[in-house]
């Protein structure tokens, strides 16, 4: 792995990660009056898109971070329409 690969390994970890605890929260509360539904609709369409672009450009760490927050960002979508 080269300098640049590793700049964005972490990168995509550290973003990833960020995004954890507030998935974990929201899980475990379920509560999602605070989340903004066309925030989240536009969040959860700009993490698929960038996990497209990492597949086309053979990115891994942009393929794998975006799959994980891609997970997460349509489960948090997927309980402010079933609970919001």
């Amino acid at each position: 792995m080269n300098g640049i690969d590793t700049i964005g390994s972490v990168a995509a970890a550290l973003t990833t990660l960020s995004f954890v605890p507030q998935a974990v929260k929201t899980f475990k509360t379920r509560d999602v009056s605070g989340i903004s539904l066309g925030m989240y609709t536009a969040f959860t369409l700009g993490v698929a898109l960038w996990l497209v672009y990492g597949v086309l450009i053979g990115a891994w760490p942009v393929i794998i971070a975006n799959a994980v927050t891609l997970v997460l960002a349509l489960a948090i979508l997927v309980m402010k329409l079933r609970f919001g």
